[in-house]
């Protein structure tokens, strides 16, 4: 048995995605119109990504598929959010958690006085199922996150920023969810570390069946384990498609990827991105 809930296999297209955003738009305090229009599917045990630079909306996308934009004086005002057939922008996030879909936070957010393995308890803190069966989820985490075991007994506050991302998504596991929502895993780790990280969410996405939603700036990074892709700019999806189209389309190389036709471009030419927008003119 896997640590994930096991979903029921459907073969009907309506139920081959795990979650739906149709049309949102997000204001903050009443006045701030952050995001415009958003659309977005991921299908059930899929890995779609999430891209665009700092400012353009990720961050604010996950949290309203959370639900965690109230406690940032944000909304969802237009659109909806559906999860496994249901709508849910209205849940409490505590709900939402309990149905399956959990957020891991930019910034590798652990309880800094906690060890390692207190951290991962808390993230079966909404399950009723008994102490041996998330005893055993623990051992298995262990398994994906070897280092974690050895640290097991480490303060997770003195723990590398490497550790503490795998800490923090190891706590999403134990949860035994069906998606989780990956804000920025990459940001200030070292690339070797970042490989790890991605390639253990990968295994998670085979081996366990989670689905995952995955915001990142490390565009290649991202497209490299993703399947599919959707590009935001300033709020709204200027760009979507599989991972290999967008990785391999011109406008993609040259505006994310510092790369046209070839050649790496310098930041001074890499700037004129603004002012052509090929894709939206």
């Amino acid at each position: 048995m896997s640590i994930a809930a096991q979903s029921d296999p459907t073969p009907s297209s309506a139920t081959d995605i795990i979650l739906s955003v149709n049309n949102i738009e997000v204001i903050y305090d009443h006045v701030i119109l952050v995001l415009k229009g958003v659309s977005l599917d991921v299908p059930k045990g899929g890995i779609v990504a999430l891209l665009g630079a700092n400012g353009a909306g990720k961050t604010t996308t996950l949290k309203a598929i959370s639900n965690l934009l109230h406690s940032e004086r944000g909304e969802v005002t237009k659109g909806a959010i559906v999860f496994e057939g249901q709508e849910v922008q209205n849940l409490s996030p505590n709900q939402l958690v309990k149905r399956g879909c959990v957020q891991v936070m930019e910034g590798r957010h652990c309880f800094g006085h906690l060890t390692v393995e207190e951290n991962l308890l808390t993230g079966a803190f909404t399950r009723r199922d008994g102490k041996a069966a998330i005893k055993a989820d623990i051992e298995r985490i262990y398994d994906y996150f070897p280092r974690l075991k050895e640290r097991r007994d480490a303060v997770a506050g003195y723990t590398s920023g490497g550790e503490q991302q795998m800490c923090a998504i190891g706590r999403a596991m134990m949860a035994r969810p069906k998606m989780i929502l990956l804000d920025e895993p990459s940001m200030g780790l070292a690339p070797q570390i970042v490989e790890e990280i991605f390639g253990i969410v990968q295994s998670l996405n085979e081996k366990e069946g989670v689905s995952f939603l995955l915001a990142e700036q490390n565009t290649n990074m991202a497209l490299k384990f993703a399947r599919y892709g959707y590009i935001l700019e300033n709020g709204r999806v200027v760009m979507d498609g599989d991972a290999r189209s967008l990785a391999e389309n011109e406008d993609v190389k040259e505006f994310y990827l510092g790369i046209a036709e070839g050649k790496r471009k310098s930041f001074r030419e890499g700037k004129h991105y603004k002012r052509r927008k090929r894709w939206l003119a």
